[in-house]
């Protein structure tokens, strides 16, 4: 049983700042599980491109307001608390928190918590060295 707070995760590696959202993963590809569970703050104001292209990606909302819209359809979406997107085909999309949002996020595959966003909003895909060891074995 894993038992975690995210006052352990404040200010540590597993705490990733950028100008745009703060995100705080709270389960991470080493614990094995399959998924990863991040809590995510989006700033009010910003403008945040994503495309996970490795990962599906589902979000929940449960703190401000926003939008996501769905780059190939052009689809827009009002994001509340009691939200929940799932991009589900690798959607490439935007959001745009009105408020600070604050979402808990969950990857399949999981993150490493190494990854960083390309030029384009993708994670790339990386596994932990034993996973890597075991599909080569």
């Amino acid at each position: 049983m894993i038992v975690r707070t995210l006052d352990e995760i404040t200010d540590t590696d597993a705490d990733i700042k950028t100008p745009n959202w703060r995100s705080k993963r709270i389960i991470l590809a080493k614990e094995k599980v399959g998924f990863s569970v991040h809590e995510t703050t989006l700033y009010a104001g910003t403008v945040n491109d994503f495309w996970y292209a490795n990962h599906i990606e589902a979000v929940f909302v449960y703190e401000g307001e926003g939008e996501i819209t769905n780059k190939a359809t052009g689809e827009t979406f009002q994001l509340k608390p009691g939200s929940l997107y799932l991009l589900n085909d690798h959607d490439k999309h935007q959001v745009r928190p009105k408020t600070d949002m604050k979402t808990v996020c969950v990857f399949n595959p999981p993150v490493t918590g190494r990854e960083v966003h390309d030029e384009n909003g993708v994670y790339p895909l990386v596994v932990e060295e034993d996973e890597a060891d075991e599909k080569s074995a």
